[in-house]
């Protein structure tokens, strides 16, 4: 069987399935009847909120190519994207251009249902990437010892309703952005040879006479496992490459975010982004990685069908990557990057910057894109405008001491 979990907060049931679980791999479990309620929408609509975290920090400027600078080519030499060529990059409008690695996005963008922000930073500004990681996904101004995320900050801050609030988390661990107070489900594809379903069943049977309240998770827990493969392939595949791993999770988050009563927040954390050496330009490792990450976007069109049209994704990196390639024909950590937006609900079609040019008296400490949007205020518009929260609960509790950071408008349509 994959790997499945439910994380409650602190209460006397919650500590007393974790004891429990630990004879099921240390995995947490509850009901889903223990979950609060995420209330419909006032105006009909039935969102859905994604983020995606890409570990090991984007080159945004590979990702989304300023090809109206005129020091574009010359700083990114052999890696640099042009319009030209078997392996064009994609126009977006007269200055950027998107990799050719992502003509999903590209498809999206045309529709008006994805859009770009560029030179966008989260506020940490050195270059670890245990501390970035620990700044984007805390929500926090600074590293430190957070035991929470801002995206489970934002569902305990929604209002209970109807609907099931709880966060789903993919992956063989929570990411932090979804820890904390409120209750997430996890889910991992299926990497690993599952159990046979008899195995399954017996420990269920085993459990109802010795552990009802276990039992009764570990049948939440397959039928998880249920919804996210009903075909082929969902099933693990030998020699999967990182392409192939990010559509699987993306496939089985939207089947499960897709049922009426199913998560309606998501986060996703896709490692191996660091592109120190051979990055590639059109084609080679960062292509590849392109690839997954377009392939996960259309993943989730396809598996949410008519939620499509009600839901938010937002692309995120711990930091950018430096504008000049070094000499391994790679970048090192940088500041300045990319955010991407996909969804229905999205109001696309735009590459959102305040370009700040890429001379070398332009660059941050001479040598990486100045970054000129906070990333806390990409964040806030989407969150604020999709899901109703209100700008004080952004600003003190979502992501904290924030309120300096202007909210973006008009990012949902």
């Amino acid at each position: 069987m994959s790997r499945f979990q439910i994380d409650c907060c602190e209460s006397h049931t919650a500590r007393g399935l974790t004891r429990r679980s630990l004879l099921l791999g240390s995995a947490t479990f509850a009901a889903w009847a223990y979950l609060p309620k995420f209330a419909r929408a006032k105006d009909g609509r039935d969102p859905r909120f994604v983020t995606i975290i890409l570990r090991g920090a984007l080159d945004g400027l590979a990702t989304v190519a300023p090809v109206g600078d005129p020091d574009y080519t010359g700083l990114h030499g052999s890696i640099a994207l042009s319009l030209d060529g078997a392996h064009a990059a994609t126009a977006l409008d007269s200055f950027f251009a998107l990799h050719p690695s992502m003509p999903e996005f590209a498809r999206m963008y045309k529709d008006k249902r994805a859009a770009v922000v560029h030179a966008v930073a989260t506020p940490y500004r050195e270059r670890s990437h245990f501390d970035g990681q620990d700044v984007l996904e805390s929500g926090f101004g600074g590293p430190g010892r957070v035991q929470s995320g801002w995206l489970n900050r934002a569902l305990e801050a929604l209002p209970r309703g109807e609907r099931v609030m709880s966060g789903l988390a993919v992956g063989p661990t929570t990411p932090l952005v979804l820890r904390g107070a409120a209750p997430t489900v996890g889910w991992a594809p299926p990497y690993i040879p599952q159990a046979a379903d008899d195995t399954a069943m017996r420990l269920v049977n085993l459990y109802n006479h010795r552990d009802p309240a276990l039992a009764a998770a570990l049948s939440q827990g397959l039928q998880i496992d249920r919804i996210a493969a009903r075909d082929d392939s969902m099933k693990p595949k030998r020699g999967m490459n990182g392409a192939a791993a990010m559509r699987l999770a993306a496939k089985g988050a939207a089947r499960l975010m897709a049922a009426d009563d199913g998560p309606r927040i998501a986060a996703l954390a896709f490692d191996g982004w660091d592109t120190h050496a051979n990055e590639g330009g059109p084609v080679g490792r960062l292509a590849q990685l392109l690839s997954g990450l377009d392939g996960a976007l259309a993943e989730f069109e396809t598996g949410l069908g008519e939620r499509w049209r009600d839901t938010v994704i937002v692309v995120a990196t711990e930091f950018g990557r430096t504008a000049r390639i070094n000499g391994t024909d790679g970048t090192d950590h940088g500041t300045g990057t990319v955010a991407l937006l996909a969804g229905g609900a999205v109001n696309g079609g735009r590459v959102i910057s305040d370009w700040p040019g890429l001379k070398i008296a332009n660059l941050y400490e001479g040598r990486d894109l100045k970054p000129t949007t906070d990333l806390r205020g990409v964040i806030k518009g989407v969150l604020r405008d999709h899901l109703g929260l209100g700008e004080r609960v952004l600003a003190e509790t979502v992501f904290p001491d924030s309120a300096s950071v202007k909210t973006m408008q008009g990012l949902v349509a």
